[in-house]
């Protein structure tokens, strides 16, 4: 006869079974799972690609205004000035500066022509603004914070300059045209406390919004440029030929009008409209004063529109008469933004970028004296180097180098002979 042996109960499924002594440990309250990945929106990846590709770019632009600031540097030190003074305190750097301490108010009797008043209400209020921001986080002063917010402005321009021009023209003629725009003769006033790094900047991003169709960011970055400049009026002309342009295909085409580029054409000349009323209501009263008051301002600047006929009579004196490098340079590069504008016509350059281009040229060629600053006038005028970048970027290495080479040379000494040896305004 079988005995049975005594039944075991059955364990629980709570009751977990006992963990051999040999592995015996710390038990994970919940299992493990792997991590997952944050996604990255396609917005941030795009930025980033397009970060990574303009970063060759510039690098090399940087690297041109660190160079152009520690030549000028040796060079001031042997002359017993202080290169913060020459970049931040020189000519209309000085009025920002002013502006950016005090607020709008300066009037200074003309030294050279009597009658003359000058006002710092000729000066746009978007960069002494932003240099009174910065001055509240940064260390150093307000002349450190207008260097500061003025070379990261050069160095946003210089991307943006890429990325339009890439899109428009292709990766080496972007590279190469950033190179040149970063070595022209006239480059040392990306380093400097001026307002041309920051219209630059928003010129050169309003443009590549404008050609990619991003109609509400070019309508955004074409109100803030007008607040940057006086001929910054050449961002909104464009934006405006561009929707113009874009609503005429669209007609033709049968297709639906885009509200939205009507809208961004609306608002882009915003900012440059506003101030001007602003300047004028503050002069004067009534719609006669909004409209001209910020011309009269010009005017006793000694600043007037003649359609060329003072930078024509200042050619013929250089021709009849000896005159300084400074001079011969400036007539040099007005006379090749003509011919480059000529150019640009012929090519069939885009629209918006042809646009903006003829109207710099114009302001600056069509506006009565300081014929010494047309050349600083025409410094956002970008586009107009794709001719040259084109050159360089089809020709040989070497060719290439050396033409880098000389045009760094050139760059070099001729921004340090502009803040140590000129004596007319810049």
């Amino acid at each position: 006869m079988i005995t049975p042996g005594p039944v075991s109960e059955p364990v629980p499924e709570s009751v977990s079974a006992p963990v051999p002594e040999q592995v015996a440990g710390p038990v994970p309250e919940t299992p493990y799972r792997p991590r997952r990945r944050v996604p990255v929106p396609a917005r941030v990846r795009a930025a980033a690609a397009a970060g990574r590709r303009a970063l060759p770019a510039v690098t090399v632009f940087v690297v041109a205004r660190l160079a152009g600031v520690a030549a000028l540097t040796v060079w001031a030190h042997r002359r017993h000035d202080h290169p913060r003074n020459l970049l931040g305190l020189e000519w209309d750097a000085l009025w920002y500066h002013r502006i950016a301490d005090w607020g709008y108010g300066t009037f200074i009797p003309s030294w050279e022509a009597p009658g003359l008043r000058y006002s710092d209400l000729a000066f746009f209020p978007l960069y002494p603004t932003v240099v009174r921001a910065a001055d509240v986080v940064l260390p150093g002063g307000s002349v450190a914070s207008a260097l500061f917010v003025a070379w990261v402005c050069a160095a946003l321009a210089a991307w943006g300059i890429f990325a339009v021009i890439d899109h428009c023209y292709g990766r080496r003629i972007a590279t190469a045209l950033v190179v040149v725009w970063g070595l022209l003769p006239y480059s040392i006033v990306l380093s400097m406390a001026y307002t041309e790094p920051v219209m630059s900047a928003l010129a050169a991003w309003t443009l590549y919004a404008t050609v990619t169709r991003r109609w509400g960011v070019a309508g955004a970055l074409s109100v803030l440029a007008g607040l940057s400049r006086p001929n910054a009026v050449a961002v909104p002309a464009a934006l405006m030929a561009a929707v113009v342009a874009d609503a005429w295909h669209r007609w033709r085409t049968g297709r639906r009008q885009d509200g939205r580029a009507w809208l961004a054409a609306l608002v882009a000349p915003a900012g440059w409209c506003g101030y001007l009323a602003w300047v004028g209501l503050h002069t004067g009263h009534g719609l006669h004063a909004a409209v001209h008051g910020y011309f009269d301002v010009q005017s006793r600047w000694g600043s007037d529109f003649d359609f060329g006929r003072y930078a024509l009579k200042y050619v013929k004196h250089q021709v009849l008469f000896p005159d300084t490098l400074s001079a011969y340079m400036a007539t040099t590069l007005c006379v090749g933004a003509v011919l480059l504008l000529t150019l640009a016509v012929l090519d069939r350059m885009p629209l918006p970028l042809l646009v903006y281009s003829a109207v710099l040229v114009v302001i600056a060629l069509g506006g009565a004296n300081f014929f010494s600053c047309k050349p600083r006038f025409l410094l956002p005028a970008f586009p107009l180097l794709v001719p040259c970048a084109t050159a360089l970027a089809g020709a040989r290495p070497r060719a290439a180098a050396v033409t880098v080479v000389a045009l760094a040379g050139v760059s070099l000494g001729y921004g340090a002979y502009l803040l140590t040896v000129v004596t007319v305004p810049l």
